[in-house]
């Protein structure tokens, strides 16, 4: 159970780490740089929402399987550094409620895009970093169909995809240790959950607002 419960949290935390720094590199391109299609590129972006999961299963499937990453952790972790799209909207959401004064007076110091990004913008969007990065573990720590396509060998299960090994279609099922792992495998977002509630509600109630 140690050996589930730490294959969940190296694929969660990694990849929460990957989804909101990245997302937040590009939620700060789209918002306060100008370039050529931005338009383009930000209709593209908010179409991937729209996609369901399942349509592109089987080709990233094929390419991870060309990549010779099935049965590791890569498939479940490396995607998310490329952004989410969710997050990158509520980002960018986010970044447009800050002045853009404030860019101004930074690159008049000296500041460069990547020291507007880090030392203006990235410590005033706080509450909607927080806000990714709880849904992300939320997500991540839920996640079923992605392990149990990737992952073969059971000592990488991580959590959600190890209680499946209590259920024997041709022996008796282990209901009492399948109930007691199940209980386990909810204390970290029942944890995160009421350490960040705060969090969570400051980001979902300011984004979108401007002024």
């Amino acid at each position: 159970f140690a050996t589930f419960f730490k294959n969940s949290f190296i694929i969660v935390i990694l990849s929460t780490i990957g989804a909101v720094t990245s997302s937040a590199l590009v939620a700060f391109g789209l918002a306060r740089t100008k370039f050529f299609g931005q338009k383009f590129w930000f209709a593209a972006m908010m179409a991937t929402m729209m996609l369901p999961q399942d349509v592109v299963l089987v080709p990233q499937y094929v390419m991870f399987a060309k990549f010779g990453w099935l049965s590791s952790f890569k498939p479940l972790i490396v995607p998310h550094f490329f952004g989410t799209p969710f997050f990158i909207f509520l980002i960018m959401q986010f970044i447009r409620t800050i002045p853009g004064e404030l860019d101004e007076a930074a690159k008049i110091d000296g500041c460069s895009k990547y020291g507007v990004f880090y030392r203006v913008v990235l410590p005033l969007i706080g509450p909607a970093l927080i806000t990714s990065a709880i849904f992300s573990f939320y997500w991540r720590w839920d996640d079923f169909i992605n392990p149990l396509i990737y992952l073969n060998s059971p000592e990488k299960f991580p959590v959600s995809l190890a209680l499946k090994l209590f259920l024997d279609g041709e022996s008796l099922n282990n209901w009492g240790g399948m109930f007691a792992m199940a209980t386990l495998s909810l204390l970290p977002v029942v944890i995160v959950f009421f350490i960040f509630q705060k969090y969570i509600v400051e980001g979902i109630s300011t984004t979108g607002l401007k002024g």
